[in-house]
C-alpha cells in the first residue's frame, strides 16, 4: 500500500496498479484508438482520391498524430488521467504526490508512449514496470507520474484528516508552487499516520515538515499555530486548488471536499489530535478561535506552539 492522496483532490490511499491490470487497460486503449485510426485512414483515403502522393502522405502523418498520440493525451489531459481503458480496469494516472495530473504529464506519458508500446510493441513498457517497485513505465519515470487502483476495499482506504475548522481558509494566498512534490506526499503521509507515532516523535517530525514548508513558501505560520494544524491547513488548501482546477466551480469544489472528508467516517482511521491554539494575535488571524476562560494569552511572533 502507498500513502498517496488521488487526483481531484480526493484523499485517499491508494496502491500502485501493477503489470497485468494496466497491460489490460492498454490493450483496451489501443483496441479503441486503433480502431479509430482505421476508420479515419479508410476515410482519408476516399477524401483523398484525387490528391498527389505528397499531399496523401502528409495526411496519413497528420491523422497517425492527431489519433494515436495526440487523442490519448487529450483524453487523460481532459479526464485527469482516466482513459477508457483505465476507467475499465479501476485505474487512474496521479502525480507521484497524488494530485491530479496537467496536460505536461500527459504530454510526456503519450510522447514516450510511441516508444514504449508503439514502436516496440510494449516490450520496453512491461521491462520497464516488472523493474520498477512501483511497477512504472519510463514515461511514468520521466512525467513524475503513477498509476493507482481506484477500487480497493473501503477498510485498506487512508484518510487525510481535516484541519481544524478555525484554520479553513486561512492559507488562501500562501504561495505554494515552490513546494516539491515529495515534501507534499511527506507531509500527507505523515498526517494520515500522526495517531500511530509517538507523541514526541510525531511532534518534532511535524515541526521539521513545517518548517521545510515555511521555507518553501516563505510565509511564516500564524502565531501559536502547531505545527501539526498547520501542516493540514495547508495540505487542505492545496487540495482547494486542485479541486477548482478540476471541477471548474465553487459547487463542485464543496462537493469534492465533502466526499474527501466524508471517506474518513466509515473506514474509522484515526486522526491526529490538533488543538487550537491558546490565543492568536488579533491582528495575524482575522477570525480567532475563543480563547481559554475567557483570557487571551500572549503567542510568540514566530514558532510552533506544542500540542496540548
Amino acid at each position: 500500500m502507498s500513502g498517496l492522496v488521488t487526483g481531484d483532490a480526493v484523499v485517499l490511499g491508494l496502491q500502485p496498479a501493477r503489470l497485468p491490470s494496466r497491460a489490460l487497460a492498454v490493450l483496451i486503449d489501443l483496441v479503441v484508438v486503433w480502431a479509430a485510426y482505421l476508420l479515419v485512414t479508410l476515410v482519408l483515403a476516399v477524401a483523398t482520391a484525387s490528391l498527389d502522393e505528397a499531399a496523401t502522405m502528409a495526411m496519413s502523418v497528420a491523422s497517425f498524430l492527431l489519433i494515436l498520440v495526440g487523442a490519448p493525451i487529450a483524453v487523460e489531459t481532459l479526464s485527469h488521467g482516466r482513459s477508457l481503458g483505465k476507467m475499465a480496469c479501476g485505474l487512474r494516472v496521479v502525480r507521484d504526490d497524488g494530485g491530479p495530473i496537467r496536460f505536461r504529464h500527459a504530454l510526456v506519458r503519450g510522447a514516450m508512449g510511441v516508444v514504449e508500446i508503439l514502436m516496440t510493441f510494449g516490450v520496453v513498457a512491461c521491462v520497464a514496470s516488472l523493474v520498477s517497485e512501483r511497477g512504472r513505465r519510463l514515461g511514468d519515470v520521466f512525467a513524475g507520474t503513477l498509476v493507482v487502483r481506484e477500487r480497493i476495499p473501503a477498510a485498506r482506504v487512508l484518510a487525510v484528516p481535516p484541519p481544524p475548522p478555525w484554520l479553513v481558509g486561512r492559507f488562501a494566498g500562501l504561495d505554494l508552487s515552490t513546494v516539491p512534490e515529495a515534501l507534499w506526499l511527506e507531509i500527507r503521509q505523515y498526517l494520515t499516520r500522526a495517531r500511530d507515532l509517538d507523541p514526541a516523535v510525531g511532534r518534532r517530525l511535524a515541526e521539521r515538515l513545517a518548517d521545510e514548508l515555511v521555507a518553501r513558501t516563505g510565509t511564516p505560520p500564524p502565531p501559536g499555530v502547531p505545527a501539526d494544524a498547520y501542516l493540514a491547513g495547508v495540505v487542505a488548501e492545496r487540495q482547494a486548488r486542485d479541486a477548482r482546477r478540476a471541477f471548474g466551480s465553487p459547487a463542485g469544489v464543496r462537493g469534492a471536499m465533502a466526499g474527501a472528508a466524508g471517506s474518513a467516517g466509515p473506514v474509522g482511521v484515526p486522526t491526529p489530535a490538533v488543538a487550537p491554539p491558546a490565543a492568536p494575535s488579533p491582528v495575524a488571524s482575522p477570525v480567532a478561535p475563543p480563547s481559554v476562560g475567557g483570557e487571551e494569552s500572549r503567542a510568540p511572533a514566530t514558532g510552533f506552539a506544542p500540542p496540548a
